[in-house]
């Protein structure tokens, strides 16, 4: 069974709470969710690497990167880890790079924009937190659903 988030959101108005409009889809998955695990980190990827270097049990990672438009916090190596560690997609406030390869890979990637340029390494950040973009704060352990249509975000299981 597909999951839309139109339809999620007709019938369950009162229950999400939808990020404004401002993602991008790159990945090879163009509808995803899970439940929620977050980093909070600035031009620095170091904490993405250990995230989806560990199991993803169909989790969506979602990086809070402070909206930056200067270095990509994705690329196609860490994509791979997440595909070879179940997650089921990354929400990226920030950038990517690789887009060509990361649109082939199975898992879902949303992302303000596409960079060349790769991060710094100082192992910086904050993980398991709630991070707040997009008019909507994203809690670990809620629900995340994301499609052509937007991200839409739940306390409680849609599905």
């Amino acid at each position: 069974m597909e999951l839309l988030t139109t339809d999620l959101c007709d019938a369950h108005e009162d229950k999400v709470r939808v990020v404004e409009p401002m993602f991008n889809s790159f990945g090879g998955r163009t509808a995803f969710h899970g439940r929620i695990a977050t980093l909070k980190l600035f031009e620095d990827n170091s904490l993405v690497r250990k995230a989806l270097g560990s199991p993803g049990e169909n989790r969506v990672l979602v990086i809070d990167g402070g909206g930056s438009l200067r270095r990509a916090l994705v690329g196609d190596q860490l994509a791979a880890l997440g595909v070879k560690n179940g997650w089921a997609g990354v929400v990226v406030y920030g950038c990517i790079r690789d887009s060509r390869a990361i649109g082939e890979m199975d898992i879902g990637v949303f992302a303000l924009d596409t960079h060349p340029m790769k991060t710094v390494k100082k192992n910086v950040g904050d993980e398991d937190i709630p991070v707040t973009f997009g008019g909507v704060t994203f809690t670990p352990g809620e629900w995340l659903y994301a499609d052509e249509d937007g991200v839409i975000v739940s306390a409680i299981a849609l599905h």
